[in-house]
């Protein structure tokens, strides 16, 4: 492919036709915010590795409930995009471009890790570590994120080796997350979830109970609560106030209506390589690991975030690429 840029030199700016090739590659992108159906698979120009990045060949990426809410503009007021725009966070894969300043990493690394645009054939990732001897790609792709969340809201909210913390909504990918390693830590969880999903909860260590009608008792007779995380944002920060005593001992990373109750919001990740880092020590010695749900292919975007909205879920869902 010809294309024609401007080269400096002495004199300053003068026009040159210079030979490249421009890579082209599949991704999933949207050019309006909207429903699920907003969403296409399209031919998109390579990305490349900046400095202090990575660029893989993806094989995976994960799906996040943030995907599906910056499609539809939850954050358009707050964190605009340029449309039309990628979706994806999460991603597994074989580095192929290492940027400038990037030490410790080569190309043929299998790396999982946060960046932009993971629904495609490739992505730059801004963190990332090694994957785990014995973790698939489809496997891997699934932390990310969820771990970074899992830490981050664990710690915000306070809880202690020795205290109960519940959890509401217990059963996705954070959930799983946050039974695990608050189960590593000495702390007992109390977990909500559908009926189907409480033998789930019990096997990574929770105290499960159903959610509907009557919970807060149920919740009640299984002990005191310290504090709580609400990870569904089904409208029970009132509730869980009250189960805790102190809005201050709850955290909520999916109900917006979170100032009202004085609830906080989490929404700003933190240190995502130091999260990576830790997900790959509690990895290694089997006291984390989230079970891949569903998969889906980029063309199937639209359906994962369907079924992801729609909630329900245990553990992760992937996109394979």
């Amino acid at each position: 492919m010809i294309q024609r840029y401007q080269v400096q030199n002495r004199n300053g700016f003068e026009n040159a036709t210079v030979s490249v090739t421009v890579g082209r590659m599949k991704k999933v992108s949207f050019a309006e915010y909207g429903g699920p159906g907003v969403l296409r698979l399209v031919d998109a120009e390579e990305p490349h590795a900046g400095p202090g990045q990575v660029r893989i060949a993806v094989r995976a990426a994960g799906v996040n409930p943030v995907d599906w809410r910056i499609r539809e503009g939850q954050f358009q007021h707050t964190r605009p995009l340029d449309l039309p725009a990628g979706v994806g966070l999460d991603a597994a894969g074989t580095v192929d471009e290492v940027g400038e300043g990037v030490e410790g990493v080569e190309v043929g690394d299998r790396v999982f890790g946060e960046g932009a645009s993971t629904y495609a054939e490739f992505a730059v990732l801004s963190a990332w570590a090694r994957m785990p001897a014995g973790l698939t790609f489809e496997e891997a792709a699934g932390y990310p994120s969820v771990v970074e969340t899992a830490l981050r809201i664990i710690r915000q909210v306070g809880v202690r080796s020795g205290q109960t913390l519940l959890v509401s909504g217990a059963s996705g990918g954070v959930g799983s997350a946050v039974l695990q390693i608050a189960r590593a830590r000495g702390i007992t969880v109390i977990g909500t979830a559908g009926a189907a999903n409480q033998d789930y909860l019990r096997s990574l260590g929770a105290v499960a109970t159903t959610y509907g009608e009557g919970w807060v008792e149920r919740v009640r007779r299984l002990g005191r609560v310290d504090a709580a995380l609400d990870l569904a944002g089904s409208g029970v920060l009132r509730e869980l106030v009250e189960l805790t005593g102190d809005p201050q001992k709850v955290i909520t990373i999916a109900d917006l209506a979170a100032p009202d109750f004085d609830v906080r919001f989490s929404g700003v990740a933190g240190s995502v390589p130091e999260a990576l880092a830790e997900a790959v020590g509690l990895i290694s010695r089997g006291d984390l690991h989230i079970p891949v749900a569903k998969t889906y292919t980029l063309a199937d975007a639209a359906a994962a975030h369907i079924d992801s909205q729609a909630g329900h879920t245990r553990g992760r869902r992937v996109v394979l690429v």
